[in-house]
């Protein structure tokens, strides 16, 4: 029985269902092991800049597209203040914690400091959310988008807390078991954990009781409350759930570029998250990562490649804009419905190759 037209799901579904709905389906396929093997010895095969501004880079941004995705793919909100989540949580680690600013980071060690920037991000993003919920469609891509703006002008003017238009620089990164987890390799394994554990955690949560009740709510909010289910109360935990894997990827984001400043939660960079899980495809977590690394890209080399040429690099936008074009034109899933388009259009070329040999 679906969820939006019975009851709850684990009282209508045998158990065998809830079990094949809980499972993980992406580790029976042998590509996802062929790239997990890839990612896990990426170290060995790649220097220090791939490394970090390539792959790192890709994670960090993939995890902040993630919990647009979430917002987006399973509950039908589309949020544009995921960035700002994120460098809201930058700013905290900043400003708890250790950097050459004294007059504003209050010395915190990072172990004290990190916990409370998620946390605080974490209530942020919930109480964005509480306002946002409020509203549907258009609306609601507003008025996150003038949370975006807001935080954006507050931080540029504020120099008694957030430091200005120049920011917060040489912030602490941590330091334990004689390790420097900001040094390259260390560094990449921690961006690549945590993606990996935001990655699960949304699959998870997509296919557990709330996650089918959120999707329920995204289908039909109507009926859902006719059941019995708080449809506010749903959309606004899913704020909070995908607040907490944006601020994640907010204190990646500081630890990597060791500074925070206006210009990383500007009106542009939240707009780019957007573009990130719509290329990549908004109905699957992986969409997100690989959106980020066609981003990255495009932003490394095709801004090299427009300077070499004489032209103003930043019109690299302009490139991502007309791909991004491109892509929605030809698939409503990114590229991972392109993907599964030509899939499809290759096992039917194959069965009617097969189906001519049967019939000679």
């Amino acid at each position: 029985m679906s969820l939006v037209q019975g009851a709850h799901p684990q009282t209508s579904q045998p158990a065998e269902a809830r079990a094949a709905l809980l499972a993980w389906p992406e580790f029976n396929k042998p590509a996802v092991w062929l790239v997990a093997v890839i990612l896990l010895i990426m170290p060995f095969i790649a220097n220090g800049f791939f490394l970090i501004e390539i792959f790192a880079t890709t994670l960090i941004l993939g995890t902040v597209a993630l919990s647009l995705m979430f917002l987006a793919g399973y509950g039908g909100m589309v949020s544009l203040m995921q960035l700002t989540v994120a460098g809201f949580a930058a700013y905290m680690v900043a400003v708890f914690g250790m950097s050459a600013n004294t007059n504003i980071s209050l010395g915190w060690p990072w172990w004290l400091a990190t916990p409370m920037a998620l946390v605080l991000a974490t209530a942020f993003g919930t109480l964005g959310g509480a306002l946002a919920v409020r509203t549907e469609g258009i609306y609601t891509i507003m008025i996150t988008l003038a949370i975006g703006a807001a935080f954006y002008y507050f931080t540029n003017q504020n120099w008694a807390i957030f430091g200005g238009h120049t920011g917060i620089n040489t912030v602490a990164t941590p330091r334990f078991w004689g390790i420097d987890w900001r040094s390259d390799i260390p560094f990449y394994y921690v961006t690549l954990g945590v993606a990996a554990f935001c990655y699960f955690a949304v699959q998870y949560v997509s296919r557990a009781p709330f996650g089918l009740a959120l999707q329920g709510v995204r289908d039909n909010p109507r009926r859902m409350a006719a059941l019995g289910y708080n449809v506010n109360a749903h959309r606004v935990a899913a704020y909070a759930f995908a607040a907490f894997i944006a601020a994640l990827g907010g204190v990646l984001q500081v630890w990597n570029y060791r500074q925070i400043s206006p210009g990383s939660v500007s009106v542009g960079a939240c707009i780019d998250i957007l573009i990130i899980a719509v290329v990549g495809g908004i109905t699957r977590p992986v969409g997100p990562f690989i959106g980020a690394f066609i981003f990255v890209i495009l932003r490394t080399f095709a801004l090299d490649l427009l300077v070499k040429l004489g032209l103003d690099g930043n019109r690299f936008r302009l490139l991502i804009g007309l791909g991004f074009l491109a892509i929605v034109f030809w698939s409503s899933d990114g590229m991972i419905g392109l993907w599964e388009r030509w899939r499809r259009g290759a096992a039917t070329i194959d069965k009617r190759g097969g189906g001519g040999h049967g019939h000679g």
